[in-house]
């Protein structure tokens, strides 16, 4: 009888062991668990640790709560200015409720996903593209807006969007290298026209000093001889008076009659 009691015991206690083990689960720290009892949701959310369910009737999904990078591929559409582009993204978006996102949509990434590439195309036909290749952080917070209003309802939270990276056609990449070099050479010719109004200013005003004292015009011939003579130069190059030209001129025009 004793034997048959020990017997009973040790199945009984078997039995506990492997319904507790089959019963038992664990929530990881950056996970959330959604029971399904019979189908049907049930109780909250299960947080980390150690949790019960009831075996075979009881079914614990586990979601991840961290941030997930969900890179967007490269959509290629015509900007509002009649060019043709290729833009990637990347998403950061993380699951602020576990229920929502398992029972609101099939597959949340996949969800996510094609609406981030629905909204980059809508993003690429309303934007110009200075506004793609300059105003990037605009276009990210539109972007961003758009992912999140339908991402709201299946508990997803979509934390920064941004525009990686746009792919220029090889003639549109060399019509910008040119009408770069056009606008640098244009703002180099300006910077020399105005040196030289400048430059001609001071002139002026050097030409209405040395007019009222002649004696300076000398004085700057000679230091320009002594200038030059100091570069060792075995040609030595003089200016000629116009005044002695015209002297000349005259003289050849009324000779003296003798």
């Amino acid at each position: 009888m004793l034997q048959e009691l020990l017997a009973a015991a040790a199945a009984t206690g078997g039995a506990g062991v492997v319904y507790v083990a089959s019963a038992a689960r664990v929530v990881k720290q950056y996970e959330r668990g959604v029971v399904f009892r019979l189908g049907r949701l049930a109780g909250q959310t299960r947080g980390p640790g150690f949790t019960m369910v009831v075996p075979f009737v009881d079914r614990l999904h586990k979601v991840n709560m961290q941030i997930i990078t969900l890179p967007v591929p490269a959509q290629e559409g015509i900007t509002r200015d009649n060019v043709t582009v290729r833009v990637d993204a990347v998403v950061y978006f993380k699951v602020v409720d576990a229920a929502n996102a398992l029972v609101r949509v099939e597959d949340y990434r996949f969800a996510v996903s094609q609406m981030a590439q629905t909204s980059l195309r809508s993003i690429i036909g309303k934007s110009d593209l200075d506004d793609l290749l300059s105003d990037r952080e605009k276009l990210n917070q539109g972007l961003e807006l758009m992912i999140d209003s339908p991402a709201v309802g299946w508990g997803v939270q979509i934390d920064r969007v941004e525009i990686k990276d746009v792919s220029l056609p090889d003639t549109m990449k060399r019509s910008m290298a040119r009408q770069a070099e056009a606008d640098r050479e244009r703002r180099a010719r300006v910077i020399n026209a105005d040196a030289e109004l400048q430059a001609s200013k001071v002139l002026a005003e050097a030409a209405r000093e040395m007019s009222e004292t002649p004696a300076a015009l000398q004085l700057r011939l000679l230091q320009t001889v002594v200038a030059v003579a100091a570069e060792k130069n075995s040609t030595l190059v003089l200016p000629f008076p116009v005044e002695l030209l015209r002297f000349l001129e005259k003289a050849q025009e009324h000779p003296v009659e003798r």
